[in-house]
């Protein structure tokens, strides 16, 4: 292991991380926005906006997110849209972690009891009054696991951002591997700071999935 070389171009790693986590973080909170949309639409069963949700959540989870990131990078400015590397990383996780949010979200909503909707009304609330104080804190709650886990697979998607020239953690490590070829330096490299990204995320959402448990059914 040359230490030389990873004290040398440890900075690099850092402005990639740097790079890597804006992306990601931004593309994971509007990918729960839109899940959350999406959830909304499909749970209130909304004519038109549900067949178009249903749709575009089959084409999003049927199709690798590099697929997804040629088209919005090399299609869309065929037909006059252009966008650079970086809005494209951010779109393209977004389109991809959408529909994984609105599958997540949608089944907290459906393991809501219907008996407690019908309480809900019968104590004089309305639709929307049950939806947030009785619907929404349950579904939150159950659906924490899959929100947490959704949320590191979509950090991790991250990876393939080199291919539209991103100078991500992978396009630099392959850069340096390329260039020097210190595979081993690299890719360790890589993987502790896709660990230090990764960890402190699993850590946070284990904790906060316990509080929500515990908050909701006292254990």
């Amino acid at each position: 292991m040359d230490f030389t070389f990873i004290k040398e171009y440890l900075p690099l790693y850092e402005t990639a991380a740097k790079l890597t986590v804006s992306i990601g973080l931004i593309g994971v909170g509007l990918s729960i926005i839109s899940g959350i949309i999406c959830a909304m639409i499909q749970y209130f069963k909304i004519p038109v906006l549900r067949q178009f949700v249903s749709i575009y959540i089959e084409i999003s989870r049927n199709t690798p997110l590099l697929i997804q990131l040629f088209f919005i990078y090399y299609g869309l400015p065929k037909v006059g849209i252009r966008t650079n590397a970086y809005v494209c990383g951010i779109l393209g996780l977004t389109f991809l972690g959408g529909s994984y949010m609105a599958e997540s979200f949608r089944s907290g909503l459906d393991a809501v009891p219907d008996i407690q909707k019908e309480s809900s009304y019968s104590l004089g609330m309305t639709r929307g009054q049950a939806v947030r104080y009785v619907v929404l804190p349950q579904a939150v709650a159950v659906s924490a696991p899959a929100f947490t886990a959704n949320f590191i697979f979509l950090l991790k998607e991250t990876s393939v951002f080199s291919a539209i020239s991103l100078m991500d953690l992978m396009f630099t490590a392959k850069d340096l591997i390329g260039l020097y070829y210190k595979t081993t330096e690299s890719l360790f490299l890589l993987v502790v700071f896709y660990l230090i990204i990764l960890l402190p995320v699993s850590i946070l959402g284990s904790v906060a999935e316990r509080r929500l448990r515990y908050a909701e059914f006292g254990d």
